[in-house]
C-alpha cells in the first residue's frame, strides 16, 4: 500500500492477478463495495467501471484517501480508517476486497482485518484478495523467519508473507470458504511488468515522482534489490 512507500505495492502480481480477483468477485450493479486499501488507483477505476450500486474506499492516511476521490467519481468515496478497524456499520458490503493489505502486518493484525471484513460482509458476501505468497510451500522455518526479517528491515514495516496453505487456513479461521486460490508470480517492481499495467506515460510519471522525492530513487533501488534477491521466495495470490 501507498504508505510504504511509492511502490507498486497494492499489486504483488500484477495487473493480471488483479483482473482474476476481479472476474471471480463479479462486482456488478446491485454490489456494495467496500475497497480496504485503494492505494495506486488502478483496481478502483477497474471495480468503477462495473457500475456497483455503491462503492467506498478505506485509507489509514489523507493523503492516500485524497488520491483515491481523485481517481474515483461517483458513487465512489474513500474515508480515512484503518482496515481492521473500519468504524462502518455491520453489513454494508455484498463485496470486500484488498491487495497487499494483509502481507505487510502482524498476524494478529491479519486476524483483525479478517475479522472486519467478516463483520462488513452480509451473509453470502465475497471477500477478494491479491497477496505476497511466500514459496514452496514446504519453506523451513528458517527460511520463513529470514524473508520476514529481510522485508521487514528493507520496507521498515513488519512484513509476513504466508504460503498457500498458511494464507487457506487463516481465512477459513476467519469463517470464509476459499472458492479460489491463484498462485502466481511476485510482480513488484519488475520493469516489464509495470510499464505493461502502467503504461508508458504512467511509468514515466512514476519515475518523475520518485527522482522529485528527496531519497526515493535510493530507497526504491534497495527495495527491488531485496525482491530480487527473495525471488525464489516470494510469489503473489
Amino acid at each position: 500500500p501507498q504508505r510504504h512507500g511509492d511502490e507498486q505495492a497494492d499489486q504483488p502480481g500484477g495487473l493480471p492477478a488483479t483482473r482474476t480477483m476481479l472476474d471471480v468477485l463479479a462486482v456488478g450493479p446491485d454490489d456494495d463495495v467496500v475497497d480496504l486499501a485503494p492505494g495506486l488507483g488502478v483496481t478502483v477505476q477497474l471495480v468503477q467501471a462495473a457500475g456497483p450500486a455503491s462503492f467506498r474506499g478505506l485509507e489509514r492516511g489523507e493523503a492516500e484517501a485524497e488520491r483515491a476521490r481523485r481517481l474515483g467519481a461517483a458513487p465512489y468515496a474513500c474515508v480515512v480508517a484503518p482496515p481492521e478497524a473500519t468504524g462502518l456499520p455491520d453489513g454494508p458490503a455484498s463485496v470486500v476486497y484488498g491487495e497487499a493489505v494483509l502481507s505487510l502486518e502482524t498476524d494478529d493484525t491479519k486476524r483483525r482485518i479478517i475479522a472486519e471484513a467478516a463483520r462488513l460482509l452480509r451473509p453470502g458476501g465475497r471477500l477478494g484478495l491479491h497477496e505476497l505468497l511466500l514459496r514452496p510451500e514446504t519453506a523451513s522455518d528458517g527460511t520463513k523467519r529470514e524473508v520476514e526479517s529481510e522485508l521487514t528491515r528493507t520496507l521498515r514495516v513488519r512484513a509476513r508473507p504466508l504460503t498457500l496453505a498458511e494464507w487457506t487456513a487463516l481465512l477459513r479461521e476467519g469463517g470464509f470458504d476459499v472458492t479460489l486460490a491463484s498462485p502466481g508470480p511476485m510482480l513488484l517492481l519488475f520493469p516489464p511488468a509495470f510499464v505493461r499495467d502502467e503504461g508508458l506515460a504512467g511509468s514515466l510519471q512514476f519515475l518523475a515522482r520518485t527522482a522529485r522525492e528527496p531519497g526515493a530513487p535510493q530507497r526504491l533501488s534497495v527495495v527491488w534489490r531485496i525482491f530480487r534477491r527473495l525471488r525464489r521466495n516470494l510469489g503473489a495470490v
